[in-house]
């Protein structure tokens, strides 16, 4: 029973508040805001049609609208310095990879500590070479996210929340699991793992957790009903097919 508590009280998200405007600017660079995206993708016009059939693909796989399409065009904070572009439509061959990454989002990210935003998702390799990316990093194939919630969140309280379901959950998904600065963390469905700023699993904050908490715990918690998101049926930003 008080591991069950722990659990409840982990899952419970403490610190959480209302959603406020543009929570997630601090972590976007300029030029990868949504002005940003409307220049980009009229500025090229095999643009549009390319966001478009992406947007369809995610709707047909039933993983459009987790968040904003343009969203996940978003390459890596350091386009600018790599001379690369702030967006970019990933190859339709990496499509596939990103569905696990977003239902996993849906399902366990979102319901324990609110909206997310992406801020970086796809990098071509010349541009996660650049970036400092791993050669087989998973931003490279598609399969990762960096998320900042949106609503006001103390980093405990995100931490303790994501390292609990990805404990009991993300074996499943084959989530790797990494916190940066400040609220921005990783998630991808490419390998079960975890790590800390320095990119080592010896540092994720989730270490201390698994110390506490075992598989004991796990049917309980399985056991339970997550909440489903509300998915808006229209992407506001995606061109028309």
């Amino acid at each position: 029973m008080r591991r069950f508590g722990y659990i409840a009280m982990l899952l419970a998200a403490p610190g959480l508040a209302q959603p406020t405007v543009n929570a997630a600017s601090p972590y976007i660079t300029p030029g990868q805001d949504e002005p940003g995206y409307r220049a980009w993708v009229i500025a090229d016009p095999s643009r549009p049609t390319a966001v478009a059939a992406y947007y369809a693909f995610l709707s047909g796989r039933g993983v459009a609208g987790i968040v904003p399409t343009w969203q996940l065009l978003r390459t890596a904070t350091d386009w600018q310095k790599c001379a690369a572009e702030p967006f970019d439509v990933p190859p339709p061959e990496q499509w596939p990879h990103i569905v696990e990454t977003l239902d996993y989002v849906r399902a366990h990210v979102v319901p324990v500590i609110g909206p997310v935003e992406p801020v970086s998702v796809y990098r071509n390799p010349a541009l996660n070479a650049c970036a400092g990316g791993a050669k087989e990093s998973a931003h490279a194939q598609l399969y990762a996210m960096d998320l900042v919630p949106l609503r006001p969140i103390q980093r405990g309280a995100m931490v303790r929340s994501l390292c609990a379901i990805h404990l009991w959950r993300g074996t499943g998904f084959d989530v790797g699991l990494g916190f940066y600065k400040g609220l921005r963390f990783h998630v991808d469905s490419k390998k079960f793992r975890k790590w800390g700023g320095d990119g080592k699993g010896e540092s994720s904050p989730c270490a201390a957790m698994v110390a506490e908490l075992d598989a004991a715990a796990a049917p309980q918690v399985a056991s339970g009903t997550p909440i489903s998101p509300t998915i808006p049926p229209v992407d506001p930003l995606a061109p028309k097919p």
